[in-house]
């Protein structure tokens, strides 16, 4: 997925790239279902953009015979079950610090590893290869976002606030999440490419997923990388709590199980520093995603373990005050 990475990254390396000509360069390479969004804040605009591309037997060909037929939305191929649909969230607050940074900003990182997915899925239809469920792609284009201070190395900051981007990156069609964000400002992932988090759903933290350990193994040839994550970091931004980054955050919006792909750094970097991306991490990042998504289309990857999952729900009951500001 090298060509496709270093596509996305000069199309964002752009002081004047916006949303639509990001969607103009999507559409062009034959992808249909593309929407792009601004969001104006107290501290400027973003263009949020969301790509579906279809699988053979997902929830948008369904959809279609479905309605064709007059019928429910439920079955298609023989009385098939649709398979499920992965989201992936390239998780940031801004791809740009200008005019006080020139230059693509670290926290770029995961704008761009998520349109290299969709550049790289446009592409593989081209030559035959579709995925068998839906995939949905989202993140926003920000060239000109402030920074924030944060401990040990400054932030990104983003014109709109957490809420505004889950609302417009996570939606009820994601059966389960892959969200990518540059983690390189802290002292706890200490390894340069990148590593993943435990499986997060509804105000739990499960065990890492097996089948995530294979796939990142597989693809990368090396030993899988997993980061920490704290109770603080699975908990809505806002409620005056440290979070390791922005990460998580689209689980506090869903029911769907959320992993993080972290692109991470043997030293803490900015998320403000340019110069800093390094186009083979997010490659990898990239592909693993793009392994994910043919395999949990296919029924062959799960997040995580349904029946361990109600057997602690039975044991503790519900944990979903995690999501939530809390008490104040």
């Amino acid at each position: 997925m090298l060509a496709q990475v270093l596509e996305a990254h000069e199309l964002l390396d752009d002081a004047h790239v916006s949303g639509k000509r990001v969607a103009e360069i999507l559409h062009g390479r034959g992808l249909k279902d593309v929407e792009v969004k601004t969001i104006r804040g107290d501290k400027g605009s973003t263009d949020f953009i969301r790509v579906r591309i279809p699988g053979t037997a997902g929830k948008t060909v369904g959809n279609q015979e479905s309605r064709m037929a007059g019928g429910p939305r439920k079955k298609v191929h023989q009385g098939t079950s649709l398979s499920p649909t992965l989201g992936i969230i390239g998780r940031l607050g801004g791809i740009g610090a200008r005019p006080e940074r020139i230059g693509l900003v670290s926290d770029a990182d995961g704008a761009v590893a998520a349109l290299a997915c969709a550049l790289k899925l446009a592409d593989m239809q081209k030559r035959g290869d579709s995925l068998q469920g839906d995939v949905i792609i989202a993140t926003h284009i920000c060239p000109h976002a402030p920074t924030q201070p944060h401990e040990p190395v400054p932030f990104m900051g983003s014109p709109v606030d957490m809420k505004v981007m889950n609302e417009q990156e996570v939606t009820p069609e994601m059966d389960a999440i892959l969200s990518i964000d540059t983690t390189k400002g802290n002292r706890v992932i200490n390894h340069r490419g990148f590593a993943i988090s435990p499986t997060v759903k509804d105000g739990y933290i499960l065990r890492v997923s097996e089948d995530l350990l294979d796939i990142m193994e597989w693809s990368t040839g090396d030993v899988p990388k997993v980061f920490p994550i704290t109770m603080q970091d699975i908990t809505p931004y806002g409620n005056g709590l440290f979070h390791l980054n922005s990460i998580l955050q689209p689980a506090t919006a869903t029911h769907a199980p959320v992993v993080g792909v972290a692109i991470t750094a043997v030293h803490p970097v900015p998320g403000c520093a340019t110069g800093a991306s390094r186009e083979w991490d997010i490659e990898e990042a990239a592909r693993f995603c793009l392994e994910v998504a043919k395999a949990f289309g296919e029924g062959k990857c799960a997040f995580y373990d349904p029946k361990e999952y109600e057997r602690i729900l039975s044991l503790y009951g519900s944990m979903e005050v995690l999501k939530t500001l809390g008490k104040g």
